[in-house]
């Protein structure tokens, strides 16, 4: 933008690389995202900071003789560095090394997982899979869910795959289904699964099926050494850091681990590698500490030796950030809801049921110390009972110790109504939303469970920000494919499998969504001064589109290919055949089936505190080698 220049006078206190010559970047276009400059034409970068930006003729005045100027991204629109403000890599690491049979597809680094959407082609697809397998090798799946897939049992299964040992995990990864010939292979009879107390409960042996704490408490310890390696994890997190690089991530944040040294020292050894172009943050999450039989007067400083524990720059935990739960998960309907649930025939259904994932009591309690600890609180709250316990505990706590700035995130964002809208903006709360669940749940959630209305309007973001709040985007790998621009797109156009669109009223515009990846999800971690915009000072982040997603039609703008990163200065081509695969059918939901069927037992919460558990299991194995 013409006659407006923003120069470098000075980098942050942490910033101690030595003094290089300036690389000025010309572009098709800079979208800075800063309100002050929206539109560039060149931007200069110097040890791993934005040096200038503005026009050509405004960066080379500003940076002098001394520069090196790179024509590399002179036909191409940079954002700045899109960020994945909320997701799972050690399940984006497990998951998505198994055979996936999901309801969506998933475009994954070198190989694509189409959609599945009846009981046959789910079928068809687990035969496939165990054909290609060589003799006595396991057959691991994830992504299956009742709604679209229909019942699944050992029976089923060992119809399909009689003899190879077979392991289903559900697309919530909080559900086991396993064969005959898995369950006789890990050496689990009936007779070691009882005695377990809530855990014994929590499965069904006939039909091969754990869940909860059947699938932690019991199932994990037999299965875990066959399938939990660590050879699995690092081919699975290698995958992902190029993932994530393949859709233009230069920042993400895992929220919700309680860490020990091994599994921390597997993270850097991986995701701090200095040819890995993203940085990887890390929150503490409080759920636990009463079940740990911690005292409030001991949460803080137990999270603080938490935060000690991941010290670091590239890979480290972020101080002062706390996550919280309030209900269940929205892929199998376990949030907390106001009015009931509805059967296929639109009446209240006496055996469907949300879960507190904490007690309301025992969530205010944690979440008071913390508050009164002036920390920031990130809280996973899916149901719109869930959301109205949540903002009455806030709003006690505003009238109890005022708090300016507290900047409280609701995560995930699936129900609300209008006033609970309103009353986040009266409080000061901020929303981290995850775009995926109109798109991927309204047509099925319209049809069961929440009916039409309900499922329409989940995750309000045009009512958030007519507001004037401050919403960001997550994926919630492996909830929601990782890719910002695809996640943007979700948002603006909000378009169900079946082409409708579900609330078109909640449509946000282009401007907003790429927002909602960059500026916001900075924001909603307190760093808008780093990350989120192209501003001198900050660091130097960047994605490359191949045009302009301002000029492009709204229902590509998740298609437009992604040819490099920037990060902390330093170029990163993704490899052009990542980019045509990509830009091919890019994290699509597939068309729903009329399959009416449903497993009947779906008691879980989230994938935060699976993820938890597979890092604990980790740990104790690295300990036990």
């Amino acid at each position: 933008m013409a006659g407006t220049i923003h120069q470098f006078t000075s980098c942050s206190a942490d910033y101690d690389s030595p003094v290089t010559k300036p690389v000025v970047y010309r572009a098709q276009r800079i979208v800075t995202m800063d309100d002050d400059c929206p539109s560039a034409q060149a931007v200069a970068i110097r040890d791993g900071r934005f040096l200038a930006v503005g026009t050509l003729e405004e960066v080379l005045a500003a940076v002098g003789p001394d520069h090196e100027l790179s024509d590399v991204f002179t036909d191409r629109v940079l954002l700045p560095g899109l960020i994945d403000q909320h997701l799972h890599p050690i399940l984006g690491a497990t998951t998505l090394t198994t055979e996936v049979i999901a309801p969506e597809d998933w475009i994954l680094p070198r190989r694509t997982f189409t959609a599945a959407v009846s009981e046959a082609e789910y079928d068809r697809r687990i035969l496939a899979a165990h054909r290609s397998l060589p003799d006595g090798e396991w057959l691991f799946s994830w992504g299956w869910h009742a709604l679209w897939h229909g019942p699944l049992s050992r029976e089923r299964l060992d119809r399909i795959v009689k003899d190879r040992p077979t392991a289903v995990w559900q697309r919530s990864c909080h559900e086991w289904i396993l064969n005959s010939a898995a369950l006789d292979a890990i050496g689990l009879t009936y007779e070691l699964t009882q005695g377990h107390g809530l855990a014994s409960e929590q499965l069904d042996w006939e039909r091969g099926h754990f869940y909860e704490n059947g699938s932690m408490v019991i199932l994990a310890q037999y299965l875990f050494p066959h399938f939990v390696t660590t050879e699995r994890f690092h081919t699975g997190l290698n995958q992902m850091v190029e993932y994530l690089h393949m859709n233009g991530v230069t920042a993400i944040n895992e929220p919700g681990i309680y860490w020990t040294s091994e599994p921390w020292d597997l993270y850097q050894e991986i995701l701090g590698h200095d040819d890995v172009p993203f940085e990887s943050t890390f929150m503490v999450q409080a759920r636990t500490q009463p079940l740990r039989e911690l005292s409030p007067e001991q949460f803080v400083s137990d999270a603080s030796s938490q935060v000690e524990l991941g010290s670091g720059t590239k890979v480290r935990m972020i101080d002062h950030h706390v996550k919280l739960f309030a209900d269940g998960a929205i892929i199998s309907q376990l949030m907390q809801m106001k009015e009931p649930y509805l059967d296929r025939d639109g009446n209240p259904d006496p055996h469907h049921r949300g879960e507190w994932l904490m007690e309301p009591d025992q969530l205010k309690i944690v979440f008071d110390t913390y508050w009164d600890a002036e920390w920031q609180i990130h809280i996973h709250v899916n149901g719109d009972l869930g959301l109205e316990v949540l903002l009455n505990i806030i709003e006690e706590a505003q009238r109890r110790k005022p708090r300016d700035d507290h900047r409280t995130v609701i995560v995930h964002f699936a129900n609300s109504t209008e006033d609970q809208v309103n009353k986040i903006a009266q409080l000061g709360a901020i929303v981290s939303a995850n775009p995926y669940y109109p798109v991927g749940f309204a047509d099925k959630y319209s049809e069961w469970g929440l009916g039409p209305e309900r499922a329409d309007v989940m995750v309000r973001s045009a009512s958030v920000l007519r507001r004037g709040i401050p919403l960001s985007f997550h994926s919630d790998l492996p909830m929601c494919p990782s890719d910002p621009m695809l996640m943007a797109a979700y948002g603006v156009n909000r378009t169900t499998p079946s082409g409708r669109v579900a609330g078109p009223e909640q449509r946000i515009g282009i401007h907003d969504a790429l927002r909602a990846v960059t500026i916001e999800a900075a924001y909603s971690w307190r760093r808008e001064h780093e990350l989120g915009s192209i501003e001198v000072g900050k660091i130097a982040n960047l994605t490359a589109l191949d045009s302009d997603p301002y000029d492009s039609d709204p229902k590509l703008i998740g298609q437009i290919p992604i040819r490099a990163t920037v990060f902390a200065g330093r170029v990163f081509d993704v490899p052009p055949e990542l980019i045509a695969q990509r830009n091919g059918a890019v994290g699509s939901v597939a068309e729903i089936s009329d399959s009416s069927s449903f497993s009947g037992v779906n008691e879980h919460g989230c994938a935060c505190e699976i993820a938890e558990f597979i890092a604990n299991y980790l740990a104790q194995s690295a300990r036990a080698a």
